[in-house]
């Protein structure tokens, strides 16, 4: 598996636009394109779910991305079923407790 960049971030819940653009590149999945911040589960599963989406990244920048998802999964107590990043998006999903609330 790819190393990751992810580190905890201790501030919960919504962020302004400028909070948002005061975090570390360490809190996002995508951190050189600042994209996809996981800073609670909230943002996790908005992570998860949306990831076939983010737009102008590479194959290793998913592969990056999904390392440090899968550790903030791990802080966060969520079970993510994928084994890699090809199998989110579009596609029929495992059942994913990442999805629930």
């Amino acid at each position: 598996m790819t190393g990751t960049t992810w580190k905890p971030y201790l501030r919960h819940g919504e962020l302004d636009t400028k909070e948002r653009e005061e975090l570390p590149e360490s809190v996002y999945a995508f951190p050189k394109q600042r994209k996809e911040p996981l800073t609670d589960a909230d943002h996790l599963r908005n992570a998860i779910a949306r990831f076939d989406q983010v737009k102008g990244v590479s194959d290793s920048d998913r592969d990056l991305a999904f390392a440090n998802i899968i550790k903030a999964a791990a802080h966060f107590g969520i079970t993510v079923e994928e084994s890699n990043w090809h199998q989110l998006g579009k596609k029929a999903h495992t059942k994913n407790s990442a999805h629930s609330s």
